[in-house]
């Protein structure tokens, strides 16, 4: 595996874009916590998040996505400081600065109590996400994610106001703690094995570790605790527990954009754990990919048995996360490149579908679908915006959804045969299902209102839902760029596979 090494070199950087990318945000949390609950916190946490989405995208100009480096890497060894990005890293960190520009204005929108304490977080939350989604080292990738976890804990904790979301709150943290808790033994297995390999040289750091994978014991077990871990958080059925609780009484939009949304454990699979286990994934394979098309009928049919709208789509969360599984685990070019694909249109959709939900909550007090009726009347661009982001999330023409599950299903055929791939489909039909069936409950159906009470859309939500539609719209009909800019680093990455 001492490939690996050469295939995936690194393109020192000048301009520290990535340490500059992480410190940003504490910067501007700190500002905005100093500021208090000033006018000018909301202000400020609202800029530090558009300059952070700007200066994502003046990283994704500079990678080049023809080569299979790492790019743009930056180094301080004494702290085991590696970071580097490749065309996969680009896609997840614009979905991540875009998603916490558009919670920043949904946050004010919504009136909150502590705007500039609730902006402080998110910027916190952003960091660890782009620490994340940045760094080569293993370790420092947990340690980030811890940084996260806290910020979403913290969140929800803070605005948890009656004993149902205490308890959602308590098996929210029990479900990550042990996820975590499971990854970071994964790490040390790691270290281990690369020391028992080396002579005593510990080593988190991705090229160090890939340099000398693992064998046997080893590599199963780190699998085995790499994978768990970051299908906790994904989540992966039957690791999805946590999330609808947390979906139905947390703080609606923003602790669960936080958590999938971003699809971070989606990343962590196929920055650390296909790479660094390829043995134990390809032994695994059949076992990961059978659970993954059981979980999307299984949660499609508790999704139609749901009577809260957050509830439903808490579970249709869980089905299309499979659906990414599938795709990540064919190891094929296409599958991983339609599943980073699936992974940017997914966030966009289902994050602007909860922000829909709390704007509905925040007009009609509940998200029950048997006491929501006639929104259509009063409020038709979130109801279209509804629908539209619901027809993404299965793959409607138009949006990036469509090639991407088209390239998973295409490798899903070439890995498992056509059977496999014809029940994937069809669970994608029966998401498609219990999604318009929640929006002809919610918008359509004339129940005991008609809606004649609820406000009309204002501007901040015509801004929050609009900017959110575009961008999905804009990236499924001009994918090619997208398509492009992740070919090399997806083909890199198969070819461990299949060389």
């Amino acid at each position: 595996m001492g490939g690996f090494g050469e295939l995936f070199w690194n393109s020192q950087g000048g301009l520290p874009l990535l340490f500059m990318l992480q410190v940003l945000p504490l910067a501007g949390a700190a500002v905005v916590f100093m500021l208090r609950e000033r006018t000018g916190a909301v202000v400020a946490g609202k800029i530090v998040a558009a300059l952070e989405l700007l200066l994502c995208v003046a990283v994704a100009s500079q990678v080049n996505p023809q080569l299979p480096a790492l790019q743009l890497a930056e180094r301080f060894p004494l702290l085991g400081y590696h970071v580097a990005v490749d065309g996969i890293s680009v896609v997840f960190l614009l979905v991540a600065a875009l998603l916490t520009f558009l919670m920043t204005l949904y946050g004010m929108s919504r009136g909150m109590i502590s705007p500039g304490r609730l902006f402080a977080v998110l910027l916190v939350a952003e960091a660890g996400l782009v620490g994340m989604l940045v760094t080569m080292n293993i370790a420092w990738f947990a340690a980030f994610s811890a940084l996260e976890l806290w910020a979403v804990t913290y969140l929800l904790r803070r605005w948890a106001s009656s004993q149902a979301e205490i308890q959602a709150l308590a098996r929210f943290v029990q479900y990550q703690a042990f996820g975590w808790l499971l990854f970071a033994g994964g790490c040390v297995v790691l270290g281990w094995s690369h020391a028992d390999a080396t002579g005593g040289q510990w080593s988190f750091d991705l090229i160090d570790l890939a340099g000398a994978v693992p064998v046997g014991k080893f590599q199963t077990a780190a699998f085995y605790l790499l994978f768990y871990g970051l299908a906790v958080r994904t989540p992966l059925f039957p690791l999805h527990g946590w999330l609808p609780n947390m979906a139905q009484h947390g703080l609606i939009a923003v602790a669960p954009a936080l958590m999938v949304g971003v699809k971070v454990g989606i990343y962590g699979m196929l920055r650390f754990v296909l790479p660094l286990t390829p043995n134990a994934v390809q032994e695994w394979q059949p076992y990961v990919v059978g659970f993954a098309m059981a979980g999307i009928f299984f949660t499609a049919a508790l999704a139609f048995q749901q009577t809260n709208l957050r509830r439903l789509l808490a579970f249709a969360v869980v089905s299309h996360t499979s659906l990414l599984v599938i795709g990540i685990f064919s190891l094929h070019e296409a599958g991983i490149q339609g599943a980073v694909l699936l992974a940017a249109n997914f966030g966009l959709a289902v994050t602007g579908m909860w922000f829909i939900v709390g704007f509905v909550f925040r007009r009609t007090g509940t998200t029950e679908l048997g006491e929501l009726s006639g929104l259509f009347e009063r409020i038709p661009f979130l109801a279209i915006a509804f629908l539209i982001f619901g027809l993404a999330i299965v793959g409607m023409p138009g949006t990036p959804g469509f090639d991407a599950a088209h390239l998973i299903l295409e490798a899903a055929i070439d890995s498992f045969g056509a059977l496999s791939t014809v029940a994937a489909a069809l669970g994608n039909v029966a998401a498609a299902g219990f999604l318009l069936w929640a929006f002809q409950r919610a918008f359509l159906s004339q129940g005991k209102s008609g809606g004649q009470d609820v406000d009309q859309t204002m501007p901040m939500e015509y801004l929050v839902c609009g900017i959110a539609l575009a961008a999905m719209l804009a990236i499924g009909i001009f994918t090619e760029p997208w398509l492009h800019l992740t070919e090399t680093a997806s083909q890199t990455m198969a070819e461990r596979f299949f060389r």
